[in-house]
């Protein structure tokens, strides 16, 4: 069973958006999948910086998106992106010293934040957005 499953309230109208905060829940999901399956360090190493990499690329995407079309509420997602980005660069850094940290904790928080963060944070540039003409 996924740890998250995409659903219509997660969509905030913009076909690239969605389909990149499509890939994150899947890269989630492997992760939580592979960790569940006790798989080795070096598996759950390389999906763990898949999915580093690919939040990277997905935050610079959205960022150019608001930055191009002024979003008056750049800076606060901005600053959002920029707290998670820390936060799973120490978990990448902590997993690859060693340290034990794939745990029901870190999953349950990577949940948590990319719901609370679609449904919360992006939900507010959507309207802006495609009002400007992003689809």
């Amino acid at each position: 069973m996924p740890l998250l499953t995409w659903s219509n309230d997660l969509s905030v109208k913009i076909y690239s958006i969605d389909e990149q905060h499509k890939n994150l829940i899947a890269l989630i999901n492997n992760l939580y999948d592979a960790m569940g399956a006790g798989k080795g360090q070096a598996a759950l190493g390389a999906i763990l910086k898949e999915l580093v990499d690919y939040t990277t690329t997905h935050f610079a995407n959205e960022e150019k998106l608001m930055r191009a079309q002024a979003y008056p509420g750049y800076l606060a997602h901005k600053k959002e992106h920029d707290n998670l980005a820390a936060k799973v660069n120490t978990l990448q850094n902590d997993f690859s010293s060693g340290k034990p940290v794939m745990t029901v904790e870190v999953m349950r928080f990577l949940k948590d934040w990319l719901t609370s963060h679609i449904k919360g944070t992006d939900q507010k540039y959507s309207p802006f957005l495609i009002g400007k003409g992003v689809t």
